[in-house]
């Protein structure tokens, strides 16, 4: 493993809800963030500005390929190896979720552990 690694790190945070629209709303005035859109094609989803506009999280709406994710906020967390880590989890008493599957550039899946919690897994 290479110095500096965020293998094993926490690195994304989003939410994958029906109607990323008002949840977005509901978390600008409840929170105090801000939005803006990104662009899928058909629709919008929404990254999630801090106060120096750093994007820390996202709102996605839970249509085509999120179908299947479930409505909850998830967790990020690096992994070495996308394939490697669903097979461990499902050898393990794990599920699939999700994928693994390209999320932009990257490898990712969403795993549920044997206790029923969901965290998702991208390659560093």
């Amino acid at each position: 493993m290479k110095e500096n690694s965020t293998i094993g790190k926490f690195v994304w945070q989003d939410l994958t809800i029906p109607d990323a629209v008002s949840l977005s709303e509901f978390y600008q005035k409840v929170v105090g963030w801000r939005t803006t859109p990104h662009n899928m094609g058909e629709y919008n989803d929404f990254e999630i500005l801090d106060s120096d506009d750093n994007v820390v999280a996202g709102i996605c709406h839970k249509r085509g390929s999120n179908a299947s994710i479930p409505s909850q906020w998830l967790l990020y967390v690096t992994v070495e190896n996308v394939e490697a880590s669903a097979a461990e989890c499902i050898s393990l008493g794990g599920k699939i979720l999700d994928g693994p599957r390209l999320m932009g550039k990257q490898q990712f899946c969403v795993i549920e552990d044997p206790a029923g919690a969901v965290l998702a897994l991208i390659e560093n």
